[in-house]
């Protein structure tokens, strides 16, 4: 039972009104006997060392099990200061790994109670929650609250690990251990109930210990997490009936293969193979982040480039803010933090001190930069001041994280402008919704929808916010590709930012600026991934790909003589060099020890645009063999003039991938006048467009309708219900409406405009 001088001492040091309610005793007979502490102060609470340390070893003796060594240290809130703690004291082991206990909390039907699912393995274990989650048939697991953890182990999460399960808790629980701990020959460490303790044991040790707490109902799981998370495939020891349709998704011959999954069957299986296989990305130590490796950074690269020109034509400069925003600054505009702050990142700790105030990572930085923006802007002639930044924001994201689509962190240009007036502010809102719309249709081949989003979809404090809608033809599924956004006067207004000049036409009188924000983040990859990629691997259009032609050498056997094969060669790196001089990214691939065929495969699921083979008859004939990745077709050209042919194919290819995407995504929207068209439209992997009469009553019932009785097509997926996208620009596409006549087939209201409506990312 904690001391009441120790509660005492813990209530007085933290500042905080959050309270939660921690029972003083053990037994039934003490349940009633509670004291409410503020939640931050329960992560300074610790049982007593000593006591932790003596029941354990006395636990674990029971066993026949003696830890190689137990140690006290400094209390520690993450494995970093726990590895500094334990190497900081002289008695501790000089080698060893820490074990790292996460408690994870899954979706479950309102009527029913989440088992807790524990999840037991080394620190540099990569453990994605979705991939997990995928493993064991549950939903949306999410780390568990203070409140669980204290409910079912009566500790802190930086006091957790596999001892604090015992006969009582276990049998209430779901606990996943990583299966390279038993056969590992590593010392582990493990808080021994406490964040200041710590004991070793063996791999083979702490998998004794949880053996003996399993009962006939209830048995531990051993999950080889290194093989899970590449694949997101289920590989629990515990047998699992085969999914017949997943069973259905792999290809034959898969091993000689790019991607071994098939795009229409296993999308979200299809879309991470890719990634992977297509050395686009690798995943990062922390979940939800994830390494974008050269071949698709290069991509970003690209579309900086053209951005970076386009943007100063307007006169755009580019700038850069701190990354970390004060807790005051960023809570000054509620409404607009409201739909970040779930996911808003806090640094709270320095070394070894706790921050007298909390510090945000950027979700966004509007509330960074709007209060130089009144510092900067003195006078009407200091408008318009318009400024980008490229930079990385942070965004928690609890749902689950899918590389480039939904990720922690990611990469982004913010442009932030303010005019002295609003037919100023809305004249760049439309020119740079317009400099998107190139970015996917001239340099990814994707097609986009311009339109306006509704007053519910808006962004959250701004005047209006204008879209660029996608589609993913794959899952059927529209996503949000770029938006541009008008703010207003909202920002600028006193109770904000302050940001006025005095009006030129009266210097009596303020007038406050108008602001536009708008942004386009590395979500653009995925979305080019998902549109064009195949079931041989990635398929890039030639405008962003780093390399756009790769020069193979064939017809090369044992029997060819050295000088045949350096002629061969010989003859593929010149022409890669006549390539690029004629500014065609080319490379020949001249590497000894594989086979043409395991080359050509190498660079069709990396999706380089064209491939040229040459080989002894194609040298007789002064040609070279063009193999197109979008299509497959494969043609005889001469080397006479090639850099002109080939420039002329690398065209006819980016436009072609663009007037496919473009017709497969004509091609299922949908004018839908009826409701009861809207769901089968939705189900067919379609959009449907309806005459809607615009409020936001009718939008949250449309949404909810809709997702009754429909289950998610893609597991990833955030909802089977259908949200509005956009309203689109373009309105002469479809029937017109007759005012007073067209009804909104949702509610029966008069319709205003036609509205996309369709299951999104």
């Amino acid at each position: 039972m904690l001391a009441a001088w120790h509660v005492a001492r813990q209530l007085y040091r933290c500042r905080t009104s959050h309270l939660i309610r921690v029972r003083l005793g053990c037994s039934e007979s003490q349940k009633k006997l509670a004291v409410f502490i503020p939640r931050r102060a329960l992560s300074t609470f610790q049982p007593n060392t000593m006591a932790s340390l003596d029941s354990i070893t006395t636990s674990l003796a029971a066993l026949s099990i003696k830890p190689t060594a137990t140690i006290d240290h400094a209390a520690t809130t993450s494995p970093a200061t726990w590895k500094e703690a334990i190497i900081a004291n002289e008695s501790a082991p000089k080698s060893f790994e820490l074990i790292k206990t996460l408690v994870y909390k899954p979706k479950t039907a309102k009527t029913a109670t989440p088992v807790p699912v524990v999840v037991i393995a080394r620190d540099a274990t990569e453990t994605n929650s979705s991939a997990i989650g995928k493993a064991l048939n549950l939903k949306e697991l999410r780390l568990a609250a203070t409140d669980l953890l204290t409910e079912f182990f009566s500790l802190d999460k930086d006091s957790l690990s596999p001892l604090a399960l015992n006969g009582q808790n276990f049998p209430k629980v779901q606990t996943i251990v990583d299966s390279s701990i038993a056969s590992s020959s590593a010392l582990f460490a493990l808080h021994a109930h406490s964040s200041s303790s710590t004991v070793f044991l063996t791999g083979a040790d702490i998998l004794a210990y949880l053996q003996k707490l399993e009962t006939a109902d209830v048995k531990i799981q051993e999950l080889d997490f290194h093989n899970l998370v590449p694949s997101l495939a289920s590989a629990t020891h515990t047998s699992r009936a085969p999914v017949k349709e997943k069973e259905d998704a792999k290809i034959e011959g898969a091993v000689q293969i790019a991607i071994g999954v098939k795009k229409e069957v296993d999308f979200s299986a299809w879309y991470t193979n890719v990634l992977i296989k297509a050395d686009m990305l690798d995943y990062y130590s922390v979940s939800g982040c994830y390494i974008l490796k050269p071949w698709s950074y290069s991509i970003w690269e690209e579309i900086q480039s053209w951005f970076n020109v386009e943007i100063k034509k307007l006169g755009v400069q580019n700038s850069y803010f701190p990354m970390f925003v004060s807790a005051k600054v960023l809570e000054r505009e509620k409404d607009h933090i409201e739909g970040f702050s779930p996911e808003v990142a806090w640094v709270t700790r320095a070394g070894q001190s706790d921050l007298e105030e909390p510090i945000a990572i950027r979700p966004t930085s509007e509330t960074a930069m709007y209060p130089y923006y009144a510092k900067w802007i003195k006078s009407h002639r200091d408008l318009p001041l318009k400024l980008n930044q490229w930079n990385s924001v942070v965004r928690w994201e609890f749902k689950n994280p899918q590389p480039f689509l939904r990720t922690r962190e990611f990469l982004w240009q913010e442009g932030h402008t303010a005019h002295l007036t609003k037919a100023e502010a809305d004249t760049e809102v439309l020119q740079i919704l317009d400099l998107y719309r190139q970015v996917y249709e001239d340099l990814l081949a994707v097609p986009v929808i311009p339109g306006i989003k509704s007053e519910k979809e808006k962004f959250a404090g701004g005047l209006y916010t204008t879209t660029l809608e996608g589609y993913i033809p794959t899952s059927g599924r529209g996503i949000q590709a770029a938006t541009s956004h008008c703010l207003g006067q909202n920002f600028s207004r006193p109770e904000m930012f302050n940001i006025f000049v005095e009006d030129p036409n009266d210097s009596t009188k303020k007038t406050y600026v108008w602001q536009n924000s708008w942004g386009l983040s590395t979500r653009a990859i995925g979305v080019m991934v998902m549109v064009h990629g195949d079931n041989q691997g990635l398929v890039l259009p030639p405008r962003v790909a780093s390399i756009q032609v790769v020069v193979v050498p064939c017809g090369i056997t044992a029997k060819t003589s050295d000088e045949q094969r350096a002629e061969i060669n010989d003859a593929c790196d010149e022409l890669a060099k006549t390539l690029l001089k004629a500014d065609i990214r080319a490379k020949a691939d001249l590497r000894d020890g594989y086979t043409p065929g395991w080359k050509f495969n190498d660079w069709e699921q990396k999706g380089v645009p064209i491939r040229l083979e040459i080989g002894p008859n194609d040298l007789a004939k002064q040609q070279t063999l063009t193999v197109r990745r979008d299509t497959g077709a494969k043609n005889p050209v001469s080397l006479n003039d090639i850099g002109s042919t080939i420039n002329a194919l690398l065209t006819t290819i980016q436009s072609e991938m663009f007037t496919r995407a473009r017709d497969a995504y004509n091609s299922r929207i949908k004018e839908v006048t009826h409701w009861d068209d809207v769901v089968p439209t939705l189900d067919n992997k379609g959009i449907a467009v309806i005459p809607w009469c615009e409020v936001e009553a009718c939008e949250d019932d449309i949404k909810e309708r809709s997702g009754r009785s429909a289950e998610p097509q893609d597991e990833r997926a955030p909802s089977a219900g259908a949200k509005s996208l956009a309203i689109p620009y373009e309105q002469s596409r479809w029937t017109p409406i007759e005012p007073g006549k067209t009804k909104c087939p949702a509610c029966g209201k008069d319709a205003k405009r036609w509205t996309m409506f369709g299951r999104s990312y």
